[in-house]
């Protein structure tokens, strides 16, 4: 197979023995990401904990509940011994004298004593004290060394859950710069293309440093001014943590380029060759943020990168959606499905469309599509190279592997969409999503044949299918450890799996899985004692620090780059005020996606359609439904399509390079479309969904009934 570099992996001299920073940077992602699994089932939880308080000392028959428990009950002040009378007698004798005859001096005088009515005045009291003494005795008696551990718990719980919720934006920030730090010192960022010269680390440190810089400056620049605004800050914290950590960031890229390059590093290299291996969001935010600082607003990187806040929750549960799919890329469960289809031998062409029906799913689950390359993007290559496909019919089908599924339930994208505009809901885009997916999905299988004289074959049934139900059999603990969880989830703490709640689960069910997977192995051949239990759990959350900080920096750069475009118009005057019908307006918010998507971020990209095309979609008369289901197809498209082509980029990064200079050779001497596949294909499939998805519902209207979705 070759070399096996994957983006953003840990680096060789670095799997041996991980540095102190690395060991501290994965704790604290772990920390961090533990509380963000707080903060998404906390409100459930302590409800049950609630209840089962409840349900373990409350006590009906003495009115005794457990919200009355979970402080200790202050004795009341007052004598429930008391003397009414004698009481009665005092504050008579206490009372001020007889008011004048004067009638003017009547208005200003105390009422006359009526001792009737103090008496009875304080019989009430009394009554009152004896009730106050008695409920706190009847409350003391419940509190039991049972109860005390219970809402220390409850109640300690309750506090953290608390403070990860009123402190959202801070985790967010925090996981950013416990994951954006060990990205940049050991060059695991996004780019065209991985650093190997001594130029391309060099270069990689160079604009990395110049962009923490100009960001330093700028989020220098706005707390200045939210300073001398007089008015109190929201949250000084945010401005600081932002400014140490670019701050910090400045640091270590220019303590890079005074440090000897990595010893892996080759001697050759050009420095305009370098410019490949400028991390994407260095670039993003020297250009957007060299615009703001032209322009005489240096603030206004930071203004518009804050705004990552308005979507903390998103990005939070993209985090550990990444998590998730770092613990499914070490898990077997790609392997067991393999086993399961195996039998069948299958073409290379069949085999890759079951293969990309089958990631539908898991891509919906990841979030969005780039987050499945980085997941199971090196594993669909191996598998389809496995069977017979070429290197570049592979690399299709891994750069495609996360586009088709991204329409389905619970695509964290979709759900983003719904929120960010009330027009649609998640049930209207995920029943859309459906037929979208089956449209994509068709599509691909009739394109892979093209060029092909090696057509669809299929075993015989009776020798595949008895192979076939023989592995699938083996497959019963991943079902039970899967329906344990959710059965747990729906049971004890009353969650549905939902597109809300699958970010919160899903990273519990991965782990759930790779201890099953650790223990079946230990049984059947005990590992020696030096093999640490937990080793894929520690290998899937170093490669989720990197690509935490390098995704969701992306995504804040993304902002920038959206406050750029919002700043300038641009959109307003490349759009006209009106379109002479809902085809010409369709055609330049096909073009418009497409372009947004060859350069943006996917959250990003979705903030900045809402805002300015989304509303002059729907005042041209085009369905919210229709333009948002053609939006997620444009910006698929998009994640295709050069300059930047993030999908075609993540596939090539965690395939390695090594395998697309083989995949290239591979088929030199062959046909135009044979040697250009990676690129044509999946050009080709999402361009075709395209037009369909934007045009054929505008041709037979009949087909929208949008609003009709259940």
């Amino acid at each position: 197979m070759g070399q096996d570099v994957e983006m953003m992996a840990m680096s060789a001299g670095g799997q041996a023995r991980a540095a102190w920073h690395e060991r501290a940077a994965h704790l604290a992602t772990l920390v961090l990401l533990g509380l963000v699994l707080v903060i998404g089932t906390g409100e459930m939880l302590h409800g049950q904990l609630l209840k089962l308080g409840e349900s373990a000392f409350g006590d009906r028959s003495q009115q005794v509940q457990y919200f009355m428990l979970r402080a200790d009950p202050v004795r009341p002040a007052c004598d429930p011994q008391a003397d009414v009378e004698a009481e009665t007698t005092r504050r008579l004798a206490a009372a001020p004298p007889a008011a004048t005859d004067d009638a003017v001096d009547a208005l200003f005088a105390a009422p006359r004593a009526d001792r009737e009515a103090l008496r009875r005045s304080l019989a009430g009291m009394l009554a009152q004290c004896r009730a106050a003494h008695d409920f706190q005795q009847r409350v003391q008696h419940h509190i039991t060394p049972a109860l005390r551990a219970f809402r220390g718990v409850e109640i300690g719980f309750f506090a953290l859950f608390r403070f990860g919720t009123d402190n959202r934006a801070l985790i967010l920030l925090a996981l950013l710069a416990v994951t954006l730090v060990p990205a940049t010192l050991g060059h695991h960022h996004i780019c065209l293309r991985p650093p190997r010269s001594r130029r391309d680390f060099r270069m990689q440190s160079l604009t990395m440093g110049l962009a923490s810089a100009l960001l330093l400056y700028s989020s220098a620049s706005y707390w200045r001014i939210s300073l001398a605004a007089g008015v109190p800050l929201e949250d000084e914290r945010l401005h600081l943590l932002w400014i140490g950590l670019f701050a910090l960031l400045t640091v270590v890229c220019f303590g890079q380029l005074l440090a000897p390059p990595p010893r892996e590093a080759r001697q050759d290299g050009g420095w305009l060759q370098s410019l490949q291996s400028m991390p994407m969001l260095a670039g993003m935010a020297l250009v957007a943020g060299g615009y703001f600082v032209a322009h005489g607003h240096p603030s206004g990187a930071a203004i518009y990168m804050n705004k990552i806040m308005d979507i903390v929750g998103l990005s939070l549960a993209l985090a550990l959606h990444i998590w998730a799919g770092m613990l499914f890329k070490r898990s077997d469960m790609v392997d067991r499905f393999m086993n399961i289809l195996r039998p069948w031998r299958l073409s290379p062409q069949a085999l890759t469309w079951i293969i990309l029906l089958a990631a539908g799913l898991p891509t919906a689950y990841a979030g969005v599509s780039s987050v499945f390359v980085m997941a199971a993007g090196a594993i669909i290559y191996r598998e389809v190279r496995a069977v017979g496909g070429s290197g570049q019919y592979a690399l299709a089908a891994t750069a495609m592997s996360g586009s088709l599924g991204v329409v389905l339930r619970p695509s964290l994208l979709v759900v983003g969409i719904a929120a960010l505009n009330k027009e649609v809901t998640t049930v209207q885009l995920f029943h859309w999503g459906a037929w979208v997916f089956a449209l994509t999905s068709t599509l691909f299988f009739v394109a892979s044949q093209f060029g092909r004289t090696q057509r669809v074959a299929v075993a015989a049934p009776s020798q595949a299918l008895p192979a076939m139900l023989r592995e699938l059999a083996s497959t019963w603990p991943y079902v039970a450890v899967v329906a344990a969880v959710l059965l747990g989830y729906r049971v004890l703490l009353d969650t549905p799996f939902d597109e809300g709640s699958a970010p919160h689960i899903l990273p519990i069910v991965m782990l759930a899985i790779l201890w099953m997977e650790h223990r079946r192995r230990r049984a059947r051949a005990p590992q020696p004692a030096a093999v640490p239990p937990d080793s894929p759990v520690r290998a899937a959350t170093a490669e989720t620090v990197s690509h935490i900080g390098a995704y969701i920096g992306l995504v804040a750069m993304s902002q920038i780059v959206s406050g750029m475009v919002e700043r300038s118009e641009v959109m307003n005057h490349l759009a006209p005020d009106s379109f002479p019908s809902v085809w010409a307006a369709m055609a330049f918010l096909v073009v418009a996606k497409v372009l947004l998507g060859m350069v943006l971020e996917p959250l990003g990209a979705v903030v900045l359609v809402s805002s300015t095309l989304a509303p002059l979609a729907y005042r041209s008369g085009i369905d919210p439904v229709h333009f948002w289901m053609m939006v997620l197809v444009a910006f698929e498209l998009g994640y295709l399509l050069p300059p930047v082509a993030l999908n075609q980029l993540l596939a090539r990064q965690v395939v390695g390079e090594a395998e697309i200079e083989a995949a290239e050779r591979e088929v030199a001497h062959l046909g135009w479309w044979r040697r250009h596949e990676r690129w044509l294909l999946p050009l080709a499939v999402m361009s075709v969904a395209l037009l369909i998805v934007a045009f054929v519902p505008l041709a037979f209207p009949s087909l929208l009934s949008l609003s009709g979705a259940p």
